[in-house]
């Protein structure tokens, strides 16, 4: 018992320094998008239904079989990696000098990843349900945005003066970004590429397309008048708006081309893989403006 208290003792003697704690935290981030792409690939191969079982792939053998079941196995071990990442962001966030906030957002980073497997399972089980698919993959943006914003709190910079009015507005930013995935969601579930053969299309293509370009130059818009203040006023916010426009650019032209030569499944993987990672760069841009710092009385 007592050798037990000291090997406890020693072990919370342990710190992590932040600069390696904030390493981690991006290596997570990336895992985090990692599985958004390798999820993407199960649906537009068709092999949703690859492994009708699970943790296996069928009820009499575990392994995988064939093509799509490759595919479908490749996913949830990328999956269990990512899992296994979290947890350890998670126990190292114990061990590295940082607020009880952080860790329970460590903590919640690790417990929605670990959800994504039940809920996988569930999707499985229900042949697909696109209410299902939808939901696996919202939730794994959601995790992204709590993955992202543990690391950026890390930032040991303050964050610049800024007015209050402009960061009311990267939330309208923010919030038109939350219409334009929800969109493409809606456009992908209802495109030639459900997940499987058997799986029935949601929705009706050509107006889930139609909602989701205006819900893109909604955000376009509101994105390049905040960019237009920033460039004005030389705010250090400049570069990460910079980088969520070079991704925003990449990702229109993914998007144009895929629908001019009718979403062949690797461009739509790119478009999916990009929109991760668009995700990715406008929450660490917004998160940025609402970090400890001062703020402006400009207006």
């Amino acid at each position: 018992m007592e050798a037990s208290a000291e090997l406890l003792g020693r072990l919370r003697g342990v710190a992590l320094s932040r600069t390696a704690f904030r390493r981690l935290t991006w290596a997570n981030v990336v895992m985090l998008i990692v599985i958004v792409a390798t999820g993407a690939t199960v649906r537009l191969t068709g092999s949703g239904l690859g492994c009708e079982h699970w943790p296996g792939c069928q009820v009499h053998h575990f392994e995988p079989k064939s093509y799509h079941s490759y595919i479908e196995f490749g996913n949830r071990l990328v999956a269990a990696f990512t899992i296994l990442v979290t947890l350890v962001t998670f126990g190292a966030a114990l061990f590295t000098q940082l607020s009880k906030r952080l860790r329970w957002l460590a903590f919640a980073i690790f417990i929605g990843t670990l959800a994504q497997a039940p809920l996988g399972a569930i999707t499985v089980y229900s042949h697909l349900n696109p209410w299902l698919v939808m939901t696996h993959f919202a939730l794994s943006l959601v995790v992204l945005v709590l993955g992202v914003w543990l690391a950026v709190e890390l930032d040991r910079r303050a964050a610049p003066a800024t007015p209050a009015w402009v960061r009311r507005a990267s939330v309208v930013v923010w919030l038109a970004a939350c219409v334009l995935v929800t969109s493409g969601m809606f456009a992908t579930a209802a495109g030639p590429h459900p997940g499987s053969a058997v799986v029935r299309r949601l929705w009706s293509f050509e107006p889930a397309v139609y909602w989701h370009v205006r819900a893109t130059a909604v955000f376009g818009v509101s994105f390049a008048l905040l960019l237009v203040w920033l460039v004005r006023n030389h705010s250090p916010h400049v570069r990460g708006a910079l980088v969520v426009l070079g991704l925003i650019a990449v990702q229109m032209t993914i998007g144009e081309v895929q629908y001019r030569t009718h979403l062949p499944w690797w461009l739509v993987l790119a478009h999916v893989t990009v929109a991760a990672t668009v995700w990715t760069a406008v929450a660490a841009f917004g998160i940025r403006f609402w970090r400890p710092g001062e703020v402006s009385k400009a207006t």
